[in-house]
């Protein structure tokens, strides 16, 4: 047969590290191509919105982290 599935093209996400579909705004953080299109943020409690940021700060770090040039990092590559 000819019919088949294919799996998605996905990147991470610049700024939060989440994988999207390419050329998408990400629908966790808002941006785009490292611009905010999206105030993610607006419409959440109190909350929600501190849950938000700790989770978005934390996702920056850990994708600043892989980042860097380490011997881990180097050998994952």
């Amino acid at each position: 047969m000819h019919i088949f599935i294919k799996k998605p093209n996905l990147v991470k996400c610049q700024k939060c590290g989440h994988f999207i579909m390419p050329h998408i705004i990400c629908q966790n953080c808002g941006y785009y191509k490292g611009v905010e299109v999206i105030d993610v943020l607006k419409k959440l409690t109190k909350k929600e919105k501190k849950l938000k940021q700790k989770e978005i700060a934390q996702n920056e770090a850990e994708s600043k982290k892989e980042k860097g040039l380490s011997f881990e990092g180097l050998s994952k590559k």
